[in-house]
């Protein structure tokens, strides 16, 4: 019996997707609920699993092709069964050494793309990585993602030495790479927010110290309770959904000629992936506890690695908090992620020196920026956002009784 794969009902707000990588070729038997092909919009990549058990008979679309809602991919025939040289072998008596040399090699787990997670085959794919290349860091010897973003970063010299071509001295090598759907829509999204935003920044610096040493005396205890870490940013987002309710133009948004006031704070995470930046969204943090932050920061960052992340996970969003800090910035002007009118950078934390009570000491502080759309948030209120901002983080133990 012959069943048909097609392209699953896309949200609404996805017009159609391009195919990225098949994971079979035609004559290759599947499992049932086994991945069969990528689908990337402009947002996320969408798995299509195997309907039954059987043979991928044909591929009707290609890779690289665009395809929409309920649109014919390929076709399984169901119960096939796929002639493998492993069948073969039973019929043929080999000799022990045989035997005992291919018992080996069976135990050895190949490095080809098979072996790889869905993550890892997607990202073999589009760095055009050969998997038995690389040594395999995980375990029994398999290559996992972290080995191939790492042979990827491989200088440019190995790079064009593993794809066959040999440098001569004094050359200028160059490669051309079309960008992916998901970057293609960032660099969209990124020119609608400079040329459609009148955007302006802010900055100020907070001292740490509070926080740092709440989190050493009650990190063991948090961890115990919860069974996650107390990091930093359940500060932030508890500051900021705090100071949202306090200066609710900071979490409106621009519709033509009006403004929208959002009575509620979802609160967007920038998180970095392989693919680029995405902004998964904490719904109601205002109503969310710091362990319940920090568990909910910690799944997305684990989904958005392995390619999980849903469109549902992403959309909406009134506020954004992006930590350039994780990568070492000292300093910089977030954009703003439209139709959102303000976003709050975190940066990295520095031992500095600084007068307090007339005394120099030295303090953990952070330099923290607010770009926003002058268009509706005036400077006064961004700025008085910000301090408030500081003074909550400066007074974490007046912040957790709302005060």
């Amino acid at each position: 019996m012959s069943l048909e794969i097609k392209v699953p009902v896309l949200p609404e707000s996805v017009s159609d997707a391009t195919i990225a990588t098949w994971h079979k070729k035609p004559g290759d038997a599947v499992k049932r609920d086994e991945n069969l092909v990528d689908l990337e919009t402009d947002k996320v990549v969408l798995e299509v699993p195997a309907p039954a058990d059987g043979i991928l008979k044909s591929i009707s679309a290609e890779t690289g092709a665009t395809v929409t809602s309920g649109e014919l991919l390929g076709v399984i025939e169901e119960g096939a069964a796929a002639a493998t040289p492993a069948a073969d072998e039973k019929t043929t008596e080999a000799p022990k050494a045989d035997k005992k040399a291919a018992k080996a090699e069976a135990k050895a787990p190949a490095k080809g793309v098979e072996e790889l997670s869905p993550a890892g085959r997607r990202l073999a794919t589009e760095e055009s990585i050969d998997p038995s290349k690389v040594a395999g860091t995980g375990r029994d010897g398999r290559v996992t993602k972290e080995d191939l973003v790492q042979h990827a970063k491989a200088p440019a010299a190995a790079a064009i030495k593993a794809s066959g071509v040999t440098p001569t001295p004094g050359s200028r090598p160059e490669e051309r790479v079309p960008m992916t759907r998901m970057r293609a829509k960032i660099a969209e999204r990124l020119m609608q927010s400079k040329n459609s935003i009148a955007m302006l920044t802010s900055f100020n610096e907070v001292n740490l110290a509070e926080v740092a040493r709440m989190r050493k005396q009650l990190g063991e205890r948090f961890e115990k309770t919860h069974g996650i870490k107390l990091g930093y940013m359940s500060f932030f987002v508890k500051a900021a959904a705090e100071a949202l309710k306090r200066y609710p133009v900071v979490n409106a948004s621009v519709d033509g000629n009006d403004v929208i006031y959002h009575g509620y704070q979802d609160i967007s995470i920038a998180v970095s992936t392989d693919r680029g930046l995405v902004t998964p969204v904490l719904r109601d943090a205002q109503d969310m506890s710091f362990a319940d932050i920090e568990k909910a920061i910690v799944n997305y960052a684990k989904k958005a690695r392995e390619g999980g992340l849903t469109l549902d996970d992403l959309q909406g969003g009134t506020f954004t908090i992006t930590n350039g800090g994780t990568f070492g910035s000292l300093f910089s002007t977030p954009i703003v992620n439209p139709p959102q009118s303000a976003i709050l950078g975190m940066h990295t934390i520095k031992e500095r020196a600084i007068v307090e009570n007339g005394q120099v000491v030295a303090a953990p502080m952070m330099y923290i920026a607010i770009s926003y759309d002058h268009r509706i948030i005036d400077g006064k209120d961004a700025v008085l956002f910000l301090v408030d901002i500081k003074n909550q983080l400066e007074n974490p133990h007046a912040m957790l009784l709302g005060l």
